[in-house]
């Protein structure tokens, strides 16, 4: 069994990239710190890292083990406040990420679906696709809820598609006399507001327009916040496109309006991520539970 406090020595290493770095870091010396890689490659029968003039870099063994490594520092982080938490009845704590849109489509109607009483401790973080993958990657979050099919996944993350959402041209009071259906060669030249481009969500916009043959709009105002571009669509004059469980809330109370686009159709997968080799924790197979029975 592995040492945590050498795994905790190594990752120091790992992050500063030097062992004067990691010396600092854990306010131990120098010699104390080689000793314990020294220690932790004969224990792995594996050489840790590449040592040269400009410092030192993970092999691919050091990566390897850089990856548990980061896993059960969370764990161990996470031990006593998950202890504490049983003790006052509260299951937890469960991390989840995700994309903005991916987030509101499915987590609020899900958690609902795990019932008002239940008592718990949840985390839930935006980022970028990316960024997502290497939380999961860390065990710094046990679930991402994203946009699947986008693109590939590394070979250690599972992808699994929920539900489909087709994209709708949403508007707000200004254009109450558009539609009742809406072609985007006719409202290219209107003012707009899209995603910066970019991301998976950018990219599936310029999907919708290449589909119905009409160039991306000019007169854009370009926004990666949801809540902020649904709030210059609803107050003023612009429109956008989204997935319409993206802008449930505010179609189901008549503020923004979804207008149905013909001549193309783009339909937008969400879903989650999760580590292939990791199971999820009790909370975590509720979770995935809840967001199944969704399209049950």
């Amino acid at each position: 069994m592995i040492d945590p406090r050498l795994l905790r020595t190594f990752l120091a290493v790992g992050r500063e990239g030097s062992i004067s770095g990691a010396a600092r870091l854990l306010n131990i010396s120098q010699p104390s710190v080689s000793v314990a890689i020294a220690q932790l490659e004969r224990q792995l029968h594996a050489s840790l890292f590449d040592r040269g003039r400009r410092g030192i870099a993970l092999t691919p063994s050091g990566a390897v083990l850089m990856r548990r490594a980061e896993m059960i520092e969370v764990l161990l982080d996470d031990t006593p406040q998950a202890v504490m938490l049983t003790g006052q009845g509260i299951r937890g704590p469960l991390r989840i990420g995700g994309t903005p849109g991916a987030l509101v489509s499915l987590v609020p109607a899900a958690l609902a679906r795990m019932g008002k009483a239940d008592h718990m401790a949840l985390h839930i973080i935006e980022r970028g696709d990316a960024q997502l993958n290497e939380l999961l990657q860390r065990g710094q979050i046990e679930v991402a809820v994203v946009t699947t099919g986008v693109e590939p996944t590394p070979d250690d993350i599972a992808e699994r598609s929920i539900v489909r959402d087709p994209f709708a041209l949403i508007v707000g009071r200004a254009h109450d006399a558009l539609g009742p259906t809406v072609s985007l060669q006719d409202v290219t030249d209107m003012g707009w507001v899209l995603p910066h481009a970019g991301g998976a969500f950018r990219r599936q916009v310029e999907a919708l327009f290449l589909a119905a043959e009409a160039p991306l709009p000019a007169d854009v105002i370009h926004c990666d916040s949801l809540l902020t571009s649904m709030a210059i669509v609803r107050g003023g004059a612009r429109i956008t496109v989204l997935p319409r469980r993206v802008a449930s809330s505010e179609l189901s109370i008549g503020v923004l309006r979804a207008v149905p686009i013909s001549g193309a159709t783009v339909t937008r997968s969400i879903g989650i991520r999760t580590l292939a080799d990791r199971p999820l924790s009790e909370l975590g197979e509720q979770f995935l539970a809840a967001i199944l029975a969704l399209v049950a």
